[in-house]
């Protein structure tokens, strides 16, 4: 059985290309012609739509069309267009989670793009690659984003810093008193766990001969899942963590214990960055520790995308619109204004970009990052693996009864709902 797969340093890599404003797929003059003054509908991401400004106005202006903006929560897109893109009410480009793409591909809610290999090769692999589903493209990458370590400097200096998960639970037996804490993080959830159960072998979905997600291969169950599950415990059962912080509402308080100084440190992602810097926390940003195998811990890495309906009625316009929101000079304004980590290889060595702490933190975690799957059996995982980390984590039962109760309900849901799984 193998691992998810892995993919080091590929959030920000090499130099590779200029701007992409005059690359894409062109349109011929009765093209040009018949799109004048059309109206394309854009969803951009909630508080996000200020970082594409100023390419909107571009393009229109280039186009002679009318581009319309509207923000919504991103992973939430997805299930608004499978009301409104029949309806005639939806976008013509949206952004999705990379994870979403395999469920969006097999419901006929996006289209596949015909993108040339030499602008598909602008973006790291990993970002690229999630926008792949049997080696077509679907999407553009927009942002990356995986998991990092926040810490108070208030609380604890970078001198002082635990550089093992095993060091921060002695630390947090020491600094934990109810009602201030050490280190805090989300581990009812499997997107924040598996850190810990990757780090000892866990894994979701194992590969196939070719490399692909093989979802007859889980691993969210195996020795090295329930020995990380096993050391998560373990901060619940020592009242390291606060019950607050598991289940719905966990994030919040997470959150709001780190803002107001009663955590030393938390792991969260860069869509913190500016709440964190507004509350006034003088913070520092660093890759997630080491585990006492010596293995660094792992994390999901996230993509954010651009993506064409299926039912837009002007598809090659939308297509181009998405290669201009994404290209190299656009990612970095849009950088400038909302701090999202381009997908783009070239800004790697960008010096405006590699000055933000947060960007080091993430480039240096994306080395021992993996990819979350994006085919539509990761649909089934999400609920069935948190129920049995938060049973997990309020003591209700042992790490192993509850992971192989997780899988077995996960493997039933994929059968039902899956076939040829």
């Amino acid at each position: 059985m193998k691992m998810v797969k892995k993919y080091a340093g590929v959030m920000l890599c090499a130099a590779v290309s200029l701007s992409l404003a005059a690359c894409g797929p062109q349109e011929s003059s009765s093209e040009k012609t018949s799109s004048k003054g059309s109206e394309l509908v854009v969803w951009e991401d909630k508080e996000k739509s200020i970082g594409i400004k100023d390419a909107v106005a571009e393009f229109e202006k280039e186009h002679d069309i009318k581009v319309k903006v509207v923000e919504k929560p991103y992973a939430q897109q997805i299930e608004d267009l499978r009301m409104d893109g029949p309806a005639g009410t939806g976008p013509d480009v949206l952004t999705m989670p990379g994870d979403q793409i395999g469920t969006a591909v097999t419901e006929g809610l996006i289209k596949e793009l015909n993108i040339e290999k030499d602008i598909q090769s602008l973006y790291t692999d990993a970002s690229i690659q999630s926008q792949m589903v049997d080696q077509k493209l679907y999407g553009l990458p927009k942002a990356v984003e995986t998991t990092v370590l926040f810490y108070n400097k208030d609380l604890i200096s970078e001198d002082e810093l635990p550089q093992t998960l095993e060091e921060w639970y002695d630390y947090s037996k020491k600094t934990a008193d109810g009602s201030k804490f050490g280190f805090l993080a989300l581990f009812d959830q499997i997107y924040y766990a598996q850190s810990v159960m990757g780090g000892y072998g866990g894994y979701i979905f194992g590969e196939d001969k070719d490399g692909n997600d093989d979802p007859s291969d889980l691993g969210i169950n195996n020795e090295g899942a329930v020995k990380g599950a096993e050391l998560i415990q373990k901060f619940y059962q020592d009242g390291l963590f606060p019950a607050g912080i598991v289940g719905e509402q966990g994030i919040n308080v997470l959150e709001s214990l780190f803002t107001e100084g009663k955590a030393a440190a938390i792991i969260s992602g860069p869509w913190n960055v500016e709440a964190f810097s507004k509350a006034g926390i003088d913070y520092g940003i660093t890759k997630l520790p080491k585990l006492e195998n010596g293995k660094n811990m792992s994390s999901f890495i996230g993509v954010k995308s651009y993506n064409v309906s299926a039912f837009s009625k002007h598809a090659e316009l939308a297509q181009e619109l998405a290669v201009f929101l994404a290209n190299e000079k656009n990612s970095k304004k849009r950088y400038e204004q909302t701090k999202e980590v381009p997908a783009v290889q070239s800004l790697a060595s960008d010096t405006d970009i590699m000055k933000s702490e947060a960007a080091r933190a993430l480039t240096e975690q994306s080395r021992f990052s993996e990819q979350t799957p994006n085919i539509p059996e990761m649909n089934e995982i999400w609920t069935p693996a948190d129920s049995a980390l938060q049973t997990i984590a309020t003591g209700k039962a042992d790490p192993k009864r509850a992971l192989d109760q997780a899988a077995e309900t996960a493997k039933g849901q994929m059968k039902a709902k899956h076939s040829g799984t």
